[in-house]
């Protein structure tokens, strides 16, 4: 559940956390879409797993987001094994690089960016509200159903599960986990509904909020350099690579 801790998002007074959803949004949408430009190039992609982990030091969650690196190491180890098996180990490191960095700047966005802040965002790119919040709730959920199933986890293990010993045991003994995570989400979605009805969700057409998102300075300057990152990376990888 340790790989879950990166999406939550955190408070934080940071120039990042000060920036525009929308182009953070971007931002993301660069770096991801960049590292999956240069996959195969391991320099490109150390440098992109650089800017990115630089990004994160700076948002002041770098502490946070060293628990998702943690939940990371298998699956990191064995993409890398993997293709250095198939191809070599510069190959092997690019690809771990990879999915560092596209974890990395995914975290970077969840971490610093509120759900609420984020549906405004939505809807401000044009998606109707409703589905802005089905998204941002879904997103709020995440860290929460992590936690009550490292709760149920926790008190299945005092009464004696074993979690720990042979594959097939494990999945048979994850039933006692799964169970009571599925009610407890169930019944979660209807608190959740009543609530939305009682304060008498969607009885008006047109919205207003508390707080208005605007671009600043910053939000443009990021915006450029995000569209030139991504112009850099086709230029480079169809040029010289």
């Amino acid at each position: 559940m340790s790989l879950l801790q990166g999406f939550s998002f955190k408070k934080g007074v940071s120039l990042i956390h000060r920036l525009d959803p929308r182009s953070k949004l971007l931002l993301v949408f660069s770096l991801a879409s960049s590292a999956i430009i240069f996959r195969g190039f391991l320099l490109p992609s150390l440098a992109l797993l650089l800017l990115s982990l630089g990004l994160i030091v700076a948002s002041g969650c770098a502490g946070q987001w060293l628990k998702t690196l943690k939940g990371l190491i298998l699956l990191s180890v064995f993409i890398f094994l993997v293709n250095w098996w198939y191809v070599d180990a510069f190959y092997a490191a690019s690809m771990v690089s990879l999915l560092i960095t596209l974890v990395a700047s995914l975290s970077l966005f969840f971490l610093t960016t509120s759900p609420d802040d984020l549906s405004l965002a939505l809807v401000k790119l044009g998606l109707p509200y409703e589905l802005a919040l089905e998204l941002s709730m879904a997103i709020r959920f995440v860290p929460t159903l992590a936690r009550e199933a490292q709760l149920i986890i926790d008190a299945q293990r005092a009464r004696g599960l074993d979690l720990e010993t042979g594959f097939i045991k494990r999945l048979r003994n994850l039933i006692p986990i799964l169970i009571p995570l599925v009610i407890n989400t169930v019944r979660r979605s209807y608190r959740v509904a009543e609530a939305m009805e009682s304060r008498a969700f969607g009885a008006s057409p047109k919205r207003t909020w508390l707080f208005d998102l605007k671009f600043r300075g910053v939000d443009y300057l990021v915006t450029i350099s995000s569209f030139a990152l991504l112009a850099l990376s086709f230029f480079l990888v169809y040029r010289f690579l």
